[in-house]
């Protein structure tokens, strides 16, 4: 849809890739059939969800850190405040990726995510060569041997996905804009520390959740 669909039809003649929330055997948006199978045929389709896996909401916050991993640089081209956008941005920042912004209006809400990724420090740009400009490093120097690295909280697929959305909603109840200790809501529900963990995980990928220092959590209004 839009501009992802845009990016991937015009990246079709030099070959694309697209990373699927879902199983790799599931066509959505249902209207970019045709696409998908376009990129089978010329590029390469990518995911980590088992076969036949329908796509939910909560899939693509993870599923862009794989479009960022999988990328010298993303280019954020439009992002409201909680854009899905700028989780693709934090990923890349976070692991070593080159992060180019298309500046916009500061009239238009649409533009103020991508605005203040700019402010943060990301790349300003204007047309192609700048983008080219800024990966010109890429390649000349070697990479690092990969390392295994145990995640810092237990993914959320490795949990009962129902236990998931039944208990979501009372970590939500005690959460705020005022900055709460995640020992307080462990003690409060009684929940497991790894399902507290995973539920504050889906909320912070989302954008909905704001961490600060002792370990406290705030919820974004």
């Amino acid at each position: 849809r839009g501009i992802d669909t845009a990016a991937h039809q015009s990246a079709l003649a030099s070959g694309t890739g697209a990373v699927l929330a879902g199983g790799i055997d599931i066509v959505y948006p249902q209207q970019n059939r045709k696409l998908y199978h376009a990129i089978a045929e010329r590029g390469v389709l990518v995911s980590e969800m088992p076969p036949g896996t329908e796509p939910q909401a909560r899939q693509f916050p993870r599923r862009n850190r794989l479009i960022s991993g999988l990328s010298a640089g993303v280019v954020i081209i439009e992002a409201a405040l909680r854009s899905g956008s700028l989780i693709t941005a934090r990923f890349a920042a976070e692991q070593g990726r080159e992060v180019f912004v298309v500046p916009g209006s500061p009239l238009d809400p649409r533009s103020r995510g991508g605005n203040g990724l700019i402010r943060q420090g990301a790349t300003l740009v204007e047309t192609a060569d700048d983008v080219l400009e800024g990966l010109r490093h890429v390649g000349q120097a070697p990479l690092a041997e990969p390392q295994d690295t145990p995640p810092m909280h237990p993914p959320a697929r490795q949990l009962d996905a129902s236990a998931l959305d039944r208990e979501r909603p009372r970590i939500l109840a005690l959460l705020s804009p005022t900055p709460v200790a995640v020992d307080l809501l462990i003690r409060e529900t009684g929940l497991p520390t790894a399902l507290v963990s995973a539920i504050l995980l889906e909320l912070d990928i989302a954008g909905r959740l704001e961490r600060h220092a002792g370990q406290r959590v705030s919820l974004i209004a």
